[in-house]
């Protein structure tokens, strides 16, 4: 089979080496094959999408942001936000995922970089975050998926717990309790996206 992931760097965020798919299509029809499943949805965690590579550049701009807290990156993809915790200082990074796939590929991202990742592969939305900073990168692209974690992190926002929150204009997104933190322009590919630049913005969820 052709190779389809390779060693990139994401657009905005330098600092970090990744697996990524190097087209969308062919990885998504080997994922099938694989599984023996069609009409699976894309790979997410093989490309770093606007969300996951705003708030890494946020947390390498600005470590004291997580220097010497816990950090869970909910809905990681390809780690790329649980990678700039862990690179900025923090003292624990747990990158939750429910698709094997994905936390696959935050090992050995994480390898890649030498960096310390946990990985928690159950349901982190059934419980409150064992964490002082989370992470939601690029999570409001689907109603119930984006309804069910932003009810969840408000929850985590009351109990004290830093919630950051980033998006590039997804249906979904929360429009009330949000202070804006940071704001990108990133580069995207018409493969994945509508358009070849995303502007992604990093809000705090007050509550």
């Amino acid at each position: 089979m052709r190779r389809e992931t390779s060693v990139a760097t994401a657009a905005i965020v330098p600092e970090l080496r990744l697996h990524l798919a190097d087209a969308a299509l062919g990885l998504w029809q080997a994922t099938e094959a694989v599984l023996d499943r069609i009409g699976l949805p894309p790979p997410y965690w093989a490309f770093a999408w606007p969300g996951g590579q705003a708030l890494a550049r946020y947390l390498l701009d600005h470590p004291a942001t997580v220097a010497g807290r816990t950090v869970l990156d909910f809905g990681a993809g390809c780690g790329i936000g649980a990678l700039a915790a862990s690179r900025a200082g923090a003292a624990r990074v747990i990158a939750a995922e429910i698709d094997g796939f994905a936390a696959a590929a935050i090992r050995l991202n994480a390898a890649l970089n030498g960096l310390a990742i946990e990985i928690a592969t159950d349901d982190v939305l059934a419980r409150p975050p064992d964490a002082e900073l989370l992470l939601l990168g690029d999570m409001c692209y689907e109603r119930p998926l984006a309804e069910r974690a932003t009810a969840w992190a408000r929850a985590a926002a009351k109990a004290g717990v830093t919630v950051l929150l980033a998006d590039p204009g997804r249906a979904y997104r929360p429009t009330e309790g949000l202070d804006e933190l940071a704001r990108y322009d990133v580069p995207t590919s018409l493969d994945l996206e509508d358009r070849t630049m995303r502007e992604t913005v990093v809000w705090r969820l007050t509550s």
